[in-house]
């Protein structure tokens, strides 16, 4: 008999697991679109990689109030799948990175002393376009360049970044230094 505590629902792992990211201090994580049904598996990974914020570039297929509980905050950054991000999305991204990973001497202290490092996750229905351009990115503001950066996430992430977006990734200039806010 079925039940809702079987030990099917509880350990079974996510179809498509996260794909974590790290880069000079920068910590990401790429996954798939989670849904109501399936988010407590999402929560126990995002638990398990420190993961402070939440970034949907979909419409939403879950409640924030879960991730809300465990002070996970979720930033709504939706746009066109396929597509690159508009200025806005790309302006908030840079916002939510230097807020979370700004400080690198904290940073240096928290894994000196055993705590954990903050993470964000981002995602987009199946985690292979809008999250991974947004994370590319911020791997460019961080000096990399834009086709090591679409390397790297493919590396990890295999299907990630479409044709279109990628070009636009190969177009895209990160800030001045004065204006770079990962820098």
């Amino acid at each position: 008999m079925y039940t809702r505590t079987s030990p099917y629902t509880t350990a079974r792992p996510l179809i498509n697991p996260p794909t974590y990211i790290e880069h000079n201090g920068l910590r990401f994580l790429i996954v798939d679109a989670p849904s109501s049904n399936n988010l407590p598996l999402y929560l126990k990974e995002f638990e398990r990689w420190n993961v402070t914020d939440v970034v949907r570039c979909c419409e939403a297929t879950y409640p924030k109030e879960p991730l809300n509980e465990k002070n996970i905050q979720v930033h709504d950054f939706v746009f066109v799948d396929g597509e690159a991000p508009p200025a806005p999305i790309v302006d908030a991204w840079l916002q939510l990175i230097e807020a979370r990973f700004s400080n690198p001497s904290q940073e240096e202290e928290k894994s000196k002393d055993g705590q954990k490092l903050p993470c964000i996750a981002t995602h987009c229905v199946a985690g292979l376009g809008r999250a991974p351009v947004l994370v590319a990115i911020a791997l460019i503001e961080d000096g990399m360049p834009a086709l090591d950066a679409v390397s790297y996430i493919r590396e990890r992430r295999r299907g990630a970044i479409n044709k279109k977006q990628l070009r636009y990734i190969e177009t895209y200039k990160p800030r001045s230094k004065s204006k770079c806010i990962i820098c």
